[in-house]
Formats: structure tokens, sequence, C-alpha cells
């Protein structure tokens, strides 16, 4: 059980969301958003019962997991996807969900600490820098901040913002240096869906932090940057495929769902024509791309479940 597995609660979470704002802006079934929070939330119970029991079966493997140069800071993705389920649990359970909020932000908090002190000390290779470096600093701060608001801890919010968005400022330039100096290997590449969440996540952190109209500006500005990275992958899609199919598609989903909830909370704000007409197309894209994956991880699951012809025809077993 591999920490990236909980990128299916990022995608999955981050999908239910958005149609909780499309039931209120559009008269959406609500029904079907809170099945997908509700989905989001028990896919991070089992992965997190699942990551428990490595820790005590296999105490070694779960730890060079952590230590891996490259991987290592999808161990991030564990608490990020605690305050995913928490959001997803606030409606229906607000005490659990209340302490999920404040065990994903100690967990946010903590790990960024560990794993940016580990960067500082040097000793890495250029292939060893891929987006997954987003996700302690970037990722953890900006869905922090997006939790605190959704929970009316602004003051909070706006600390793990300044993280977030700041880190981001500062780990852009580094990633976009690797990108254009070295090609990241096809196993690789699903990685690169990391690049479009930091920019969207921003864009509805802030909106969820403040209510202010000077806000919107900076907020469609980060959608703006956000759609860029999207139209890139994109244009991309042909190259990405080289990669085979496996959980580390899940690296997608997160910004993909993000996309179309900024866009969705932007129309909510009064946003002009441009994002009112991206919205419901970002929206039903996401849906299918998601789906989709969601499909082929649940077809080959099953692949792997269903005995092979040869063991089933023999009645020994």
């Amino acid at each position: 059980m591999r920490p990236m597995l909980f990128g299916m609660v990022l995608g999955i979470g981050g999908l239910g969301n958005g149609w909780r704002v499309a039931a209120r802006l559009w008269g959406a079934p609500a029904l079907i958003g809170e099945l997908l929070a509700m989905a989001a939330a028990l896919i991070w119970l089992g992965l997190a019962a699942a990551y428990v029991r490595r820790w005590l079966t296999e105490p070694g493997a779960a730890l060079a997991d952590v230590l891996h140069p490259a991987q290592g800071m999808l161990a991030s993705l564990i608490p990020v996807s605690t305050l995913i389920a928490s959001l997803a649990l606030a409606p229906h359970l607000p005490q659990v969900a209340w302490l999920l909020f404040l065990a994903g932000l100690a967990g946010v908090l903590g790990f960024a600490v560990w794993s940016i002190g580990a960067l500082w000390q040097g000793g890495r290779v250029v292939e060893d820098t891929t987006p997954v470096l987003y996700m302690p600093t970037v990722g953890g701060g900006l869905v922090a901040a997006l939790a605190a608001g959704t929970f009316g801890q602004q003051d909070t919010g706006w600390l793990f913002f300044g993280l977030g968005l700041l880190s981001f400022l500062a780990m852009e330039p580094v990633i976009i240096k690797r990108l254009l100096l070295a090609t990241l290997p096809s196993g690789q590449r699903s990685t690169l869906g990391v690049h479009i969440a930091p920019a969207a996540v921003g864009s509805v952190a802030l909106m969820a932090l403040t209510d202010q109209p000077g806000a919107t500006p900076l907020a469609l500005m980060l959608f703006g940057y956000a759609c860029f990275q999207a139209l890139v992958l994109l244009r991309l899609t042909p190259w990405l495929r080289e990669q085979p199919f496996g959980p580390s598609a899940w690296a997608y989903t997160f910004g993909i769902s993000a996309l179309p909830l900024a866009a969705l909370r932007l129309v909510e704000r009064g946003a002009g024509t441009p994002v009112t007409l991206l919205a419901p197309l970002l929206f039903v894209a996401a849906n299918l791309i998601i789906g989709w994956i969601a499909l082929r991880t649940a077809w080959n699951l099953g692949a792997k479940l269903r005995p092979s012809p040869g063991r089933a025809a023999d009645p020994q077993g």
C-alpha cells in the first residue's frame, strides 16, 4: 500500500465539492455531491487503516517509501487527504470532521517542516526534482487554507495560505527549470498532473478565506494560470500516455477536480463571460476524466482479484 493511493481521496473529494457548488448554482442533484463526498471519506478510512497496517507489518518498506528522494513527498497526501475527508464529513458529522481537520493541519505542518528541512541539506540530483515537490508546502498549505476557511478559521487559513502561495512562487521556477533541462521519464510523467493543482487550489482557497471583492481579481489570475497549465497538459497528451495506466493516474485528478471547482466558485462571485462559459465545460470534462480513471482502476483491481483459468480449473486449488 503506497501513499500515492491517497490521491484518490483528493480527486473524488474535490469532484464532490464541485457537485455541491453545482447544486447551489445550477440546481444539480445534491445527492451526487454527497455520495461522492462519502465515497471519498470511506476511501480515506480504508486507505488510512491499510497504511497503519503497513507500518505495523512492514515498517522498513514503509519508511523507505517516505525517504525516497523523488517519491517520498507523496506521503504528504496523507494529511492533505485527511483535510479533504474533513470537508466531506463536515455537513454530516461536524465533530468528527473537526477532529480530522485538526489532525490534517498538524500533519501538513509537521511533514512540511520535516521534508523541507531534508531538502535544505542538499545532496539531490536533477532527476529527483519533479512536481511532487509541490505537495508538502504548496498542496498542503493551500488545502489547509481552504479547509480552515470552510471551518470558519480565517486567521489560521491565512497563515497556511501564505505557506502555500509563497512556496508555490519559490518552487515553480525550480520545477520549470528541471522540465526545461531534462525530460521526465515515462514512469514519472503523471506527476505533471500535480502541476495544474497549485493555482487552481489557491484560487479556491482564497475565495474560502474572504468574500471581499478585491480578492476576486487575484482568484481570477490564479484560475487563468491553472487553465494555461491544463492546456499545456492537453497538448502533451500523446507524450503523457506513454506511461502505462496505473494508480499514479490519480495524480491528475487533484488539479482536474480543482479547476472546475475554482470556476464554479468564481461564477458564484459574479465572474464574467469567459468563466461562465468555461465552468460547465470544465465540470463535464472533470467528471468524464475522473470517472474514466475510477472505472479503469476498478477494472484493473477486478482483474487482479479474478482467479486465473488454470487455477479455477484445478479442484484441488
